[in-house]
C-alpha cells in the first residue's frame, strides 16, 4: 500500500479550509488503496495554530489517515535534524532557504517534499489556504480523485483512466510526474485592483513578466490568459488529458508530484510570488508526462491583503515576482533547449544541469530588470493612491530588490545541488527527536497528533 501526502502549508487562518481538505483525505483514504498523511504546515500565531488545532481534532477518523499539524518550531527542529544528517558545509543557510523569517512559497512545498521522504509517501499534493473545492449536488469535487487515478503510474497504463491522450511513444513509456488543474474565481495574483482602475496599465504591468525580447503580439496574448486560470466556468462533468502539461493550465493549489519533488527543489525566494511554480516547467521541458483535469479549485483572495499593510507586503511580491523572471527565463529556455537531455538513463532529472542552468542565470546583466522598475514605478504613479505611495517605497530599495532577485537564483542553485542529499537524509529522519514524545503520540506545540 503507497503512502501519499496531502499538504496544506498556512500563515493565515484557515480552520474551514482544514475541515475541507480533511474531508478530502478522508476521500482519498477511503476510496483508494493508500495511506493518507494530511500534513499541515502552520506559520500561524499561537493563537491561530489552536483554532486550527481544534479544527483537527474535529476531522472525522478513518483508519488508513493519519494528520500531521506542525508548528515552525517543530518544522526547525525538523530540518536542522535532516540538515545535520546530510552533513551539509551550510547548515545554517539551509535552514534559512528552508524555513525563513519572512514568506516563502517554494520553501513552505519544499518542506512538504521533505516531509513526505520521512513519512514514506510517494508522491505530494498540495492544496492552498486560500482555496476551497466546488460542489456538484452538494458534494465536494476533490481534485485528489484524478491525482491517484494516474500519478505515478506508467503513461501507458494511464492512458485507460483518462478522456484523452497526447503523447509520443516514447513519453508514454515515462511515469505520470504530475497531475494538476486550475482554479476558477478571482485572479490568481491579487492585481484586480489595477485592472478594475485602468486596463491600459494592467496591460503594461501584467507584460513584465514576459521576457524582454518578446513582441507586443506575443506579450497581448500573455496578459490575457495570465493569472484568470480556468475563467469562470463551474464544473459540470470530468474530463482529464494525458499529455506534456502546460504550466499555464495549472495552478499551485491544485497540483501533485510524484518522483520530480525528491530530484529538485522551488526555488526558496523570500517575499516572491510564483516562486513555486518552477516545477511545472521542469516536467515539461524534460518530457514527463502529466494529467490535466477540470476539477478546479475555486479561488478567494483574503481580507488581509487589503489592508494598508497587506497590500503593501502583497505589492512587494509582485515586484519581486517581475524581478525574478529574468533568471526564470533564462533557466526555462535552457531547459527546453536540453529537452530529453535532462533525463539520466533511469528516467530522473539531471539536477546537476539544472543547478548548472540557474549558476548560468546569476551571470546575466540586470539591464532588463532595471527597465522592469522603471516601467513599474512609471506604471504605479498612474495609478495614483496607495499603488503610488508603493512606488515612492520602491524608489530607494532599487538596488537591494536587484540584489536579492540575483541571490535568489544562487541559492535556488545551490539548495538544487544538495537536495538529494536533503532527500536521502529526511527518509532516515523522525518527525519527532528521540527525546519527544512517539510519532502517532505529538504534533505542533504539544497537542495530539490525530491518527485516523
Amino acid at each position: 500500500m503507497r503512502g501519499i501526502c496531502l499538504t496544506l502549508p498556512t500563515n493565515r487562518p484557515c480552520a474551514a479550509t482544514i475541515t475541507a481538505v480533511g474531508a478530502e483525505a478522508g476521500y482519498a483514504a477511503d476510496r483508494f488503496d493508500n495511506d493518507v498523511h494530511l500534513l499541515i504546515l502552520d506559520s500561524c500565531a499561537p493563537s491561530v495554530y489552536a483554532e486550527h488545532a481544534e479544527a483537527v481534532q474535529r476531522l472525522p477518523r478513518s483508519p488508513r489517515l493519519t494528520v500531521h499539524h506542525l508548528d515552525e518550531v517543530r518544522q526547525r527542529d525538523f530540518l536542522t535534524r535532516v540538515v545535520d544528517r546530510a552533513r551539509s558545509a551550510k547548515t545554517e543557510l539551509l535552514l534559512d532557504l528552508l524555513l525563513p523569517d519572512g514568506v516563502s512559497y517554494g520553501a513552505c512545498t519544499d518542506r512538504a517534499f521533505l516531509y513526505a521522504a520521512a513519512l514514506g509517501c510517494e508522491s505530494v499534493h498540495r492544496r492552498d489556504s486560500d482555496s476551497r473545492y466546488q460542489t456538484v449536488d452538494g458534494r465536494p469535487v476533490f481534485p485528489v480523485h484524478h491525482e491517484l487515478m494516474s500519478l505515478g503510474r506508467p503513461a501507458a497504463q494511464a492512458a485507460r483512466g483518462v478522456s484523452e491522450t497526447a503523447l509520443t511513444k516514447e513519453q508514454s513509456s515515462r511515469r505520470v510526474a504530475l497531475v494538476g488543474s486550475s482554479f476558477i474565481g478571482e485572479l490568481s495574483v491579487d492585481i484586480g485592483g489595477i485592472l478594475a482602475a485602468d486596463p491600459e496599465v494592467y496591460r503594461d504591468v501584467v507584460s513584465l513578466w514576459a521576457p524582454a525580447g518578446w513582441s507586443a503580439e506575443q506579450k497581448r496574448e500573455l496578459v490575457a490568459e495570465s493569472f484568470r486560470g480556468a475563467g469562470t466556468q463551474p464544473f459540470e462533468r470530468d474530463h482529464s488529458l494525458l499529455t506534456l502539461v502546460d504550466p499555464m493550465r495549472v495552478d499551485m493549489c491544485n497540483v501533485s508530484f510524484h518522483g520530480v519533488h525528491e530530484q529538485v527543489p522551488l526555488p526558496p525566494a523570500r517575499d516572491t510570488i510564483g516562486s513555486d511554480y518552477f516545477l511545472l516547467h521542469l516536467v515539461r521541458n524534460a518530457g514527463l508526462p502529466g494529467v490535466l483535469h477540470n476539477r478546479n479549485i475555486v479561488n478567494y483572495h483574503t481580507a488581509e491583503r487589503r489592508t494598508g499593510t497587506g497590500f503593501l507586503a502583497y505589492q512587494h511580491r509582485f515586484a519581486k515576482f517581475l524581478l525574478s523572471m529574468l533568471y526564470l527565463h533564462h533557466v526555462y529556455d535552457r531547459m527546453a533547449e536540453a529537452g530529453d537531455s535532462l533525463l539520466d538513463e533511469r528516467g530522473r532529472i539531471r539536477a546537476d544541469t539544472v543547478a548548472a542552468f540557474a549558476r548560468e542565470a546569476t551571470r546575466l546583466d540586470t539591464a532588463e530588470n532595471h527597465q522592469r522598475l522603471d516601467a513599474l514605478e512609471t506604471a504605479y504613479r498612474r495609478l495614483g493612491g496607495r499603488y503610488a505611495a508603493f512606488a515612492d517605497r520602491l524608489a530607494p530599495r532599487r538596488e537591494r530588490l536587484l540584489a536579492e532577485a540575483r541571490s535568489d537564483i544562487a541559492d535556488f542553485a545551490l539548495l538544487t545541488e544538495v537536495w538529494s542529499e536533503l532527500v536521502a537524509a529526511a527518509r532516515h529522519t523522525a518527525l519527532s527527536p528521540p527525546s519527544s514524545p512517539s510519532p502517532g503520540a505529538a504534533s505542533g506545540s504539544g497537542l495530539p497528533e490525530v491518527s485516523r
